[in-house]
């Protein structure tokens, strides 16, 4: 292992790192949303939206994004 890390940027390493933290909090806390009740309304409305994105309506490229706010 060490000689992966070694060879890791430090983005890819802060990136190992967030996603076993990450998974170790829900191992160790659970799913905080779990037992709540989602409200009608908000159900509808997120199912509006991703048909809307399903159908092209709605919604825009991640490569779009990411090139009109420069961070590539």
């Amino acid at each position: 292992m060490a000689a992966t890390v070694a060879n890791m940027t430090k983005k890819e390493f802060t990136e190992i790192l967030s996603t076993i933290v990450e998974e170790k909090l829900f191992e160790l806390l659970g799913d905080p949303e779990e037992g709540m009740i989602l409200k009608e309304n908000i159900r509808r409305r997120l199912l509006r939206q991703k048909e809307s994105v399903a159908a092209g309506e709605r919604g825009e490229e991640i490569n779009g994004i990411i090139t009109r706010l420069g961070i590539k």
